[in-house]
Parts: C-alpha cells; sequence; structure tokens
C-alpha cells in the first residue's frame, strides 16, 4: 500500500481533510492543549522578551490567548505578533494560537472607535449599519492579529432587572435575530479567510434568569426555548453561519448549560444546525464544581463538559488540559470525545486561513485607526436616540437659557459602558485583580508598561473627543448653566439640590439628565455584569433632585440615559418631554443635543416596553395570547391589577419623530399555502414639514389550534426616511416558514391558521389591520427549511 504524501499544509485540500490530516500527529497532550487558553503573560512580558515559565506551556501548547489587552494598536500588534511567533516557532506542530477579544459595540482595545451599546444598536433598528460597523471591527481585529470576537450577544432580554440588558438587543426575538445575522454577517465576512469568528452568547436564556439575577437558572418548556430564546441563534446559525457559541453559566432545565448534551448537542448541534465550536464563557467549569455543585472534581467538570460538548475552555486551565488528558489515560474518557472538539478546533483555523497568515500586520497608522468609524459611531448615535414623550416643547429654541442638571450633565465617561476599552480601563485602575478569572498572575510589571497613567474620564474627552451633555447642550443654547445635584444613587446633600435648584430657576428650561450607569463590578452603578436590581425604579437620589427641581416650575426636559428600563416616578412623567437614551459611546451626548435643538429629527424606536412598575415584570409584548396584559379583562373590572394597569408605560417599538407619518392604501394576499409567500403592502407617507424617519412594524397574531400562541409577534420591520410630502410603497414578503412553531407533537411545523396582523410605529399602533388564511397541508419543518426574517422593501412614490 502506498505512502501517503499528504500533509496538512496542503493548502488544496478540503478544511475538514487538513484537520483529521493534523489531528492524526498529534499527541494527546498537544490534543487536549488544543482545547485551552492562556493568559498572555504566561507566554511574553510587556517588552516581548519570554515570560518565566513559557518553554512549559509551549510543552503542550494551548489553542487560544485570552484578554491580550493593549492601550495602542501598534503595540497590541507588537504583542499578538509576538505571542503568535512563539507557537508557530517554537512548538513541535507549529499550531497557530486563536487570539480573542470581547468586541460587543467596537473592538475592546485601546484607540479604536466605540460604538453605542448594543441596546442602542436595536434602538436603531438599522441592522445594515450594524453590518456595516461588525465589517469594520473586523478589519480592526484581523490587523492586528485576532481572529475569534467573543460578542455578540444574542440573548432575549424580557426582564429589566437584569443588569446586562444594554448588551442585548432587547426583548423582541426577531430584533434579536436580525441584529445577531447582521453582526455575524458583517464579522465573518463571505469568506472567512478574509473574517473573523462571531460568538453567539449566551447559550441558552441567560437573559431571564431566575428573579433577575445573574448567572441564576434559567427554566422554560422545550417549546419556549427552541421558538422564542434559541430564535436568535439559530437565524444566526442558518442565515449567517455562525462559527461559535458561548454557553451560559445558567442551569438550564437542572443542568449548567456548560456540561448539559441537551442544550450543547441535542438543541445546539441536532436541532439548530450548528457546526462550529463551543468557546466556554470564562470559569464555567469553575463555577461547575464551586458554585452549582454539579461536579466535585476539576477532572469530573471536565469530563462531564467534553461528552456534553463544550469544545474550549476559557479563559484559563481548570478541567481541560492536562486535567482532560489525565482522564483519558486512566480510562474515564474516550479520547474520540476529545478529537471531535480538537477537530472542530483545528478546522476553524484552517478555514481562518491562520496556519497561511498567522500574523498581524507589520506596520499600522495609529492615527488613522483612531479615525476609522467616526461617521458611522457618530450616525447609530443618532439614530439611537428615542423620544417617547414630547408636549410641544421639542425641539428647544436657540435662543433659550436651559438648565442641564443631573448626574448626566457633566460626564462623558458613563457613556461607556462595561465591554468598551474605557470601561475596561476603569476596571482596571480600581479592581484587585486577584479576584479577576484568568488574571491571578497579573500585575505592575504586565500592566503598567502598557496603559500610561491616565484617568477614564481624561481618556474619553482627550483620546474619543467625547463631551458631557451639558458642553453639547451649549453649542446650540443661549446660555447654559449646569449642576449634578446628586449622584446616580447617593443621597444627594442640601446644598447641591439647592446649586440646582437655583441654576433651574434662573433658566427657562430644565434638561434634566437621568439615568443609570454601567460599570465591571465596582464603584456606583446601576448595571452592568452582576449588578441586578430587585426595583426597577428610578434611584431614590435621582427622584428627590428631580422633585426638587421641578417645582420651580420651569419647562422640564427629561433625558434617561439608560441601558434597561426604569419605573419612571411621577416627577419623569409629567414632564414636559422625556428622551430616551442610552450608553452612546462618544457621540451619545452630542446626539442627545442634537435631538432636543432639532439639529436631528429623532427616529429611534424602544428596543424593549417599559413597565409602569417593577412587579408587572414580564411586560413585553410578545406576551402569549390570555397571559400578562394580552388577557381579557374578566367580569367588570377596568384594569389587570386592583393598582395600576398592566399594560406598559411606554411599549416595544414606540418612538416619536418631529413630523408625522401616515399609512394606507393595505394590500395584503387574502389566502397564502403552507409553503408560500404571504404579501402585504401599505403606503407610508410624511404628513409633516420637516423630513424625517419612521419605522414601519408588521405584526402578526398566528391562531394555530391546541397550541398557544402569542398574542402578538414582530414579523418585519423597514426604517423609511422620507421628505415632508413625500411617501414610499413598503412591502413585506413574509413566508409561511417564518410563521411556524412547535406543535402538540413537538415537532417545528406551519400549519392551518388565520392570522390577524396590523401595521404601525409600535407595537401597541393599529395603524392598518387586515387578515388572511394560512391554508392546505400542515408542513414539518428541518431548521434548514425554516424561515427567519421577511423581505421588507420600499419603493419611492
Amino acid at each position: 500500500m502506498p505512502i501517503s504524501t499528504e500533509t496538512y499544509r496542503d493548502t488544496h485540500l478540503p478544511t475538514d481533510h487538513r484537520a483529521d490530516l493534523l489531528l492524526r500527529e498529534m499527541s494527546l497532550e498537544e490534543k487536549c492543549g488544543q482545547l485551552t487558553s492562556v493568559m498572555p503573560w504566561s507566554v511574553i512580558r510587556a517588552d516581548g522578551s519570554d515570560a518565566e515559565g513559557v518553554d512549559e506551556v509551549l510543552a503542550a501548547p494551548p489553542g487560544h490567548v485570552a484578554q491580550l489587552i493593549a492601550d495602542d494598536p501598534a503595540d497590541l500588534a507588537r504583542l499578538a505578533g509576538e505571542i503568535q511567533h512563539r507557537f508557530v516557532t517554537r512548538t513541535r506542530l507549529g499550531i497557530p494560537v486563536l487570539l480573542h477579544a470581547e468586541a460587543l459595540n467596537g473592538f475592546l482595545a485601546g484607540g479604536h472607535m466605540v460604538f453605542p451599546t448594543a441596546i442602542g444598536l436595536a434602538a436603531t433598528f438599522s441592522p445594515d449599519l450594524v453590518e456595516e460597523m461588525a465589517g469594520l471591527i473586523r478589519r480592526q481585529m484581523r490587523r492586528t492579529g485576532f481572529r475569534h470576537a467573543l460578542s455578540p450577544v444574542m440573548d432575549v432580554a424580557l426582564d429589566p432587572r437584569w443588569g446586562r440588558v444594554h448588551e442585548t438587543y432587547g426583548e423582541d426575538p426577531y430584533v434579536a435575530a436580525a441584529f445577531s445575522v447582521a453582526y455575524t454577517r458583517g464579522l465573518q465576512g463571505t469568506d472567512l479567510a478574509e473574517g473573523v469568528i462571531a460568538t453567539g452568547k449566551h447559550f441558552l436564556g441567560y437573559a431571564v434568569t431566575a428573579g433577575g439575577r445573574n448567572q441564576s437558572a434559567f427554566e422554560a418548556g422545550s417549546r419556549l426555548t427552541r421558538d422564542l430564546y434559541a430564535y436568535p441563534f439559530e437565524a444566526a446559525i442558518r442565515l449567517a453561519g455562525l462559527k461559535s457559541v458561548m454557553n451560559s453559566y445558567s442551569d438550564v432545565d437542572g443542568i449548567p448549560a456548560g456540561i448539559s448534551p441537551e442544550v450543547l448537542t441535542d438543541l445546539l448541534r441536532g436541532t439548530l444546525g450548528f457546526d462550529g465550536f463551543v468557546s466556554s464563557d470564562y470559569g464555567t467549569l469553575d463555577q461547575v464544581v464551586n458554585r452549582q455543585r454539579a461536579a466535585s472534581t476539576p477532572s469530573e467538570a471536565g469530563r462531564l463538559a467534553i461528552t456534553a460538548g463544550l469544545d474550549v475552555e476559557l479563559p484559563t486551565q481548570f478541567g481541560y488540559g492536562s486535567v482532560l488528558a489525565a482522564e483519558v489515560e486512566q480510562g474515564n474518557l474516550d479520547v474520540r470525545e476529545v478529537d471531535a472538539c480538537v477537530r472542530r478546533v483545528l478546522r476553524a483555523k484552517f478555514e481562518l486561513g491562520l496556519f497561511e497568515n498567522p500574523h498581524p500586520q507589520e506596520h499600522i497608522d495609529v492615527a488613522a485607526v483612531a479615525r476609522e468609524g467616526v461617521a458611522l459611531s457618530q450616525e447609530l448615535a443618532r439614530r439611537s436616540v428615542v423620544l417617547v414623550k414630547n408636549d410641544g416643547v421639542l425641539p428647544l429654541s436657540r435662543s433659550l437659557d436651559v438648565a442641564v442638571i443631573g448626574p448626566h450633565a457633566g460626564t462623558a465617561l458613563r457613556q461607556f459602558p462595561a465591554y468598551t476599552y474605557p470601561a475596561w480601563r476603569e476596571t482596571l485602575a480600581n479592581w484587585d485583580h486577584s479576584t479577576m478569572a484568568g488574571a491571578e498572575g497579573a500585575g505592575a510589571s504586565w500592566h503598567e508598561p502598557l496603559f500610561p497613567p491616565v484617568d477614564a474620564e481624561t481618556l474619553v474627552r482627550e483620546r474619543h473627543g467625547a463631551r458631557p451633555l451639558a458642553a453639547e447642550v451649549a453649542e446650540f443654547a443661549g446660555a447654559v448653566r449646569t449642576e449634578q445635584g446628586c449622584s446616580f444613587t447617593q443621597a444627594p446633600t442640601p446644598d447641591a439640590v439647592e446649586r440646582a435648584v437655583d441654576a433651574a430657576r434662573r433658566s427657562d428650561v430644565v434638561v434634566l439628565a437621568l439615568g443609570g450607569a454601567s460599570l465591571w463590578f465596582t464603584g456606583e452603578r446601576t448595571e452592568g455584569e452582576d449588578s441586578d436590581s430587585a426595583d426597577i425604579a428610578l434611584p431614590a437620589a435621582q427622584i428627590k433632585l428631580a422633585e426638587a427641581v421641578a417645582a420651580v416650575g420651569r419647562p422640564l426636559v427629561v433625558v434617561l440615559v439608560q441601558g434597561r428600563a426604569y419605573a419612571l416616578p411621577a416627577v419623569v412623567r409629567d414632564a414636559a418631554a422625556i428622551v430616551v437614551s442610552t450608553f452612546g459611546g462618544p457621540f451619545g451626548a452630542k446626539a442627545v443635543a442634537e435631538v432636543l435643538f432639532g439639529a436631528v429629527n429623532p427616529g429611534g424606536n424602544l428596543p424593549y416596553s417599559i413597565p409602569r412598575h417593577s412587579g408587572q415584570i414580564p411586560v413585553h409584548h410578545h406576551q402569549k395570547a390570555g397571559t400578562g396584559y394580552r388577557s381579557p379583562l374578566p367580569g367588570q373590572l377596568t384594569q389587570h391589577y386592583l393598582d395600576m394597569d398592566a399594560t406598559p408605560l411606554y411599549a416595544f417599538g414606540h418612538g416619536l419623530s418631529y413630523t408625522g407619518f401616515g399609512l394606507g392604501d393595505l394590500a395584503c394576499d387574502p389566502e397564502v399555502d403552507t409553503a408560500g409567500v404571504a404579501r402585504i403592502s401599505a403606503t407610508v407617507t410624511n404628513t409633516g414639514k420637516v423630513e424625517g424617519a419612521a419605522v414601519v412594524q408588521l405584526y402578526v397574531r398566528v391562531n394555530a389550534s391546541r397550541v398557544t400562541r402569542p398574542a402578538q409577534q414582530l414579523a418585519g420591520f423597514l426604517r423609511v426616511e422620507l421628505a415632508p410630502g413625500k411617501a414610499g410603497r413598503v412591502t413585506f414578503r413574509v413566508a409561511a416558514a417564518q410563521l411556524g412553531h412547535t406543535n402538540l407533537a413537538r415537532s417545528f411545523a406551519v400549519e392551518p391558521a388565520h392570522v390577524e396582523f396590523f401595521l404601525g410605529f409600535g407595537s401597541d399602533d393599529r395603524g392598518l389591520e387586515g387578515t388572511f388564511e394560512l391554508s392546505g397541508s400542515p408542513r414539518s419543518l428541518s431548521g434548514a427549511e425554516r424561515s427567519f426574517l421577511s423581505e421588507a422593501t420600499v419603493e419611492n412614490l
């Protein structure tokens, strides 16, 4: 039999075959190493020289490197190159390493543009711009040597008590799917050899855990799990080829997701068709042992995880690596389980072209990098601003004296939430790194040379050009007075309140800048990771300030800078105008000021419902028929609760403009086969006097038999920009396969049904209503046959 001369270095061979060839050459220790990660300081020092113990690391080389961050893009590329050089030239097989980074709303590294946080991106209803943003992030990461992003967050966020809502695309699974697909396409590109791997997280149900607490258990039936919470993940897998998924920390039906075969193999790979690799959330296996007590030792946790389908352990070894190799050697684990995971990791590296081109770009123009994405970030910030109430006070006249008061009046930093570089720098300065997952070995010798001392507020002002809201308002107003009045959560002093009241008294109008603060684990915050709230009311300190200022009697405009919904007190609800903003990055405050004075016509829409009270949770628009405020009022009752209505204060999709829009001339196919496509069209007209944008939204109610369906579900949206008096013909094409569900037999199917629908500018705006019949035979659908997103187009008239 002739000896094969094939080698994994042959670029003409299919990637799967190359992975198999390389796998045959690997020792058990090398295989298990590929499934682990190390911190950069385990390999090199900040000056690029060898770290102590690097030879031991390279003897069974890990496949991944975590948390390489630098203040300067050129330094980052230099360090990435030094690390990669060691793996390629000083390991037996020369397998390149995958460097990963966070990239939720910009590449988390110094010198790169920051964009609005994910919930703000969702408020734009502009997935095309998010795809453009992710495309820029792809180019930035590749040039500095990074090929794996731990983003985006695809969780459907129904509970505003959870502190990480701002990292998501909001409460609606369709919106989450649309933006997840757009981000994945932009980041991975049309050819992964020129792309960066996206990671959908956190699989599964992480945003709706018990009590709204981070990491708590997720409990839902199989229908809701598949049809709602898995929807964005499956859409990204089927439509954009998502290559990595990160497990949730949560239990799913009583089993930690990271060691659950039902979640990672049966559902993710079997049902959803995922063929990439699963990256563990940081410290997952440690938590399985020490928090969830679902395993007693690291070796048991590693064995359970790898047989469940967890491919890679991040950020450092706990249950994989040498621990996993020992399990195989002792006969407790079949090596084929290891091989399956290693094969998936190697295939990804071959698909990325990492073996042929492992190194970062040699020369990086730092000044040019800093300018990338400026116009895009500014446009996204503008589109993210939502006007939810306006009694006619807005837009403000440019001749007015304005008092800008509140905790968001004088800070630029608080526009940068956790998972941005400035927030990371702030945490670096204030956090004991001995408590940071994987960072126990980091210290001054690594961080000080890479991060010159500068406080985070100065950093965002000097490097990003970010300015506080008061400074941005001053560009338009006749005069500006500003007082903080109070912090985000600490009770204000009488002197501070009196100064704020005096500023209000001496002004024509008051802009009250309230809301939240997102930080990593430390500092005065209202949102962020492990920063959850039992009560979602606006903090009492801010309410006290607002009431004192409102008592002056000046027109009150409230600006809410927030990443999640807050229950609003009467003083805010009664304001003349309410603007909801987000953590908008460098241009967040600028965008708000432009909206306040009419330089920009607001066109954002709420990506979540704003409840009246914490006790209403959950209050999302797609509640099932007969549930919550979607239930008919019994008897002679006039409201669902004794003390208040059950409807939200402001509904999902709501957003006002300085112009008016109308809908008319509805047309719809009266009958659609279960294998067909429904066509629904209407004319949208700008009825006002200024140019503006409206998001036309299509909602459907599928009255299927035997299974309770949502009272309404979003089936499409389109942002339409129109000049005064102009009109456009909007058409939605909704495949019947988009209207499927898990039926009584637990098969995903589209079945004959009477379908009601409406078109409007929000989830409670039934501007135009109609019906059609889904007819024909029931169709059981494989994942490949599903439709996830409708086609929406506009024709100018």
